[in-house]
């Protein structure tokens, strides 16, 4: 091969281009593969694509044929600058990918010739004649580099040690190329009893468990009374949360969206004795037109905080400011003055003593925009309770054989868990009772599912790639269902707690109420899931791409014999 087996990707790629498309990419939400499930390390998907693109094509098919010499270097890079700034571009062009699959294919054809000494062209490698180029990632992590190997035309391997990471990967590399299509011969959920295909499997027993658990737990997110409402309103709205659509709500009522808390400390002055709130600020909406905040309020003779909902036009009508009370941990009471430090929260949070307390609603009208915000302390009666939950998830227990998440936090030598510090050191400690029983049920009702569809015959691999979405929704209640969620003033939804790769314990929290359908919830998420089957992974199914080969297990490990290891696999690219 001599110098024509010098890569593109050891002469030039044009980076800043690559960069620019990536960095916009990054801003893509939903129908990106990043929404499926957090992962740290996810690289962008157009750099992957010149990566995988740059280690198998020679540099030399850019270098022009004719022309000055001492220019040809120049030009080459200038061609192949062109052609891959067409070709990394998200979500992509099916003509460039196309193009760029053939470059992949004759340039291994040539390769594979050099080593056997026979003739192979890139028609030989598309009728199956001849291998195609191996690409394995050691480190395959969220998958971007195995998916765009697989979107070039390659035999990929992906290979990583974490079970969260292995998950991904079959979500992404496996399951949609195999059982993405209908399927007349498998036992599914259409009409006709047959494989709807993966997207609408997915959708369907993503609905089932949402509507068993909406009748499990929808007492505990009880409609609320809109004080608003002239009219008279029916006695019941037992039928909401059980019924199929949020236009069933009665008349006269709103929709809980979130439910916002504060931790809170005994005061430190043994005086007082007041609850003191953590509450870092009391933001509610900071929108052009519309500002909205907690007023906390200190009644004489008391020793417990009230909460005001103020709405305004512009900030400075406000009379307060909400961003001014707890900072990193100190918080002053607003009885007697005293200041509970942090480390004496510390030693509240060690002891048991760290408390929370409601300080409002977030909720909707039903077919109206906007959100409305009521003061806790008008709402008594809404508040959970701790106590009788906590028993039902003790049954919930003995009836499905699972088990609380009450595992130790271990953090590590930075201390990057340091919740542990303020007392939650188990992971059950991370939840609310309500949060903990609406994740459990999930959970519980996941297994249903798989029940369920084994009583129907289904395949068991199907199940199991069902199951495997299903369980990746479990994982999105738990991240965006923590007391370290957050609410996010300018876009009035719950923010989930790994904004930072830590966790810490946020002072004012965002519970979500997780049967209804904003971003959160179980609901919010599947279709964040249905969105990513028809952009990010919909030309996988309607071109027939062939599945990828994941593999969990450590990178030293040996790869099975017979794979992508010996000459006798035509040695191509290792990334």
């Amino acid at each position: 091969m001599g110098g024509n087996e010098r890569r593109l990707i050891e002469d030039y790629l044009p980076i800043q281009a690559i960069s620019a498309e990536a960095s916009r990419e990054k801003s893509v939400r939903k129908g990106h593969i990043s929404t499926l499930h957090l992962w740290w390390a996810r690289r962008p998907l157009v750099a992957c694509r010149a990566a995988v693109y740059g280690a198998l094509v020679q540099a030399a098919r850019f270098r022009p044929a004719n022309g000055p010499e001492e220019k040809r270097d120049s030009l080459a890079r200038a061609n192949a600058a062109r052609f891959v700034e067409r070709l990394c571009k998200y979500p992509g062009d099916a003509r460039v990918i196309a193009e760029a699959q053939q470059h992949i294919l004759e340039a291994h054809a040539e390769r594979l010739s050099a080593e056997t000494g026979q003739a192979v062209t890139a028609e030989d490698i598309l009728q199956g004649r001849a291998p195609r180029p191996k690409v394995l990632d050691m480190f395959a992590g969220g998958g971007a580099i195995p998916l765009e190997a697989l979107r070039l035309g390659c035999e990929t391997y992906a290979l990583d040690l974490n079970p969260v990471a292995y998950i991904i990967e079959l979500c992404t590399l496996v399951y949609p190329q195999k059982y993405g299509k209908p399927d007349k011969t498998a036992k599914g959920s259409a009409k006709d009893g047959t494989w709807a295909g993966l997207a609408e499997e997915v959708r369907y027993w993503g609905q089932w468990v949402l509507e068993k658990v909406k009748a499990e737990i929808g007492d505990l997110y009880p409609l609320i009374p809109d004080p608003k409402f002239k009219g008279e309103r029916p006695d019941s709205q037992l039928t909401f949360w059980p019924a199929d659509r949020k236009a069933s709500a009665p008349q006269g009522y709103l929709i809980p969206v979130a439910y916002l808390w504060t931790r809170t400390v005994r005061c430190k002055n043994p005086l007082c004795g007041a609850t003191v709130p953590l509450l870092r600020q009391t933001w509610l909406c900071k929108k052009n037109g519309r500002h909205v905040a907690l007023r906390v309020i200190a009644p004489k003779g008391d020793k417990r905080v009230r909460f005001e909902v103020a709405e305004v036009a512009s900030e400075r009508d406000l009379g307060f400011d909400p961003a001014t009370f707890s900072r990193g941990g100190n918080a002053t009471c607003l009885f007697c003055g005293t200041v509970a430090d942090s480390d004496y929260v510390k030693a509240e949070g060690c002891a048991g003593r760290m408390g929370q307390q409601m300080m409002g609603v977030a909720c909707t009208r039903p077919g109206l925009h906007g959100k409305v915000y009521l003061s806790a302390d008008d709402l008594q009666d809404f508040a959970p309770d701790d106590e009788a939950i906590r028993r039902r998830i003790d049954e919930l227990c003995v009836r499905t054989a699972m088990t609380v998440p009450n595992e130790a936090i271990v953090t590590d030598a930075k201390n990057a868990l340091f919740c542990i510090l303020y007392g939650i050191t188990r992971w059950s400690d991370l939840f609310s009772a309500r949060q903990l029983l609406a994740m459990l049920t999930f959970a519980s009702t996941v297994h249903s599912a798989s029940r369920e569809m084994q009583s129907l015959e289904y395949d068991f691999d199907r199940l199991r790639a069902v199951c495997g979405f299903l369980g990746v929704l479990v994982d999105e209640i738990a991240r965006f269902g923590s007391t370290n969620a957050l609410w996010k003033v300018d876009a009035e939804a719950i923010v989930h707690m790994f904004g930072r790769q830590t966790i810490t314990v946020s002072w004012d929290f965002c519970e979500g109420a997780s049967l209804g359908d904003q971003g959160g919830t179980w609901s919010g998420r599947l279709e964040y899931l249905m969105a990513i089957f028809r952009e990010a992974l919909g030309p996988f199914v309607e071109f027939g791409f062939k599945e990828g080969i994941v593999l969990r297990g450590p990178a030293t490990a040996d790869i099975p014999p017979g794979r992508v290891n010996g000459r006798s696999n035509y040695r191509s690219a290792l990334l």
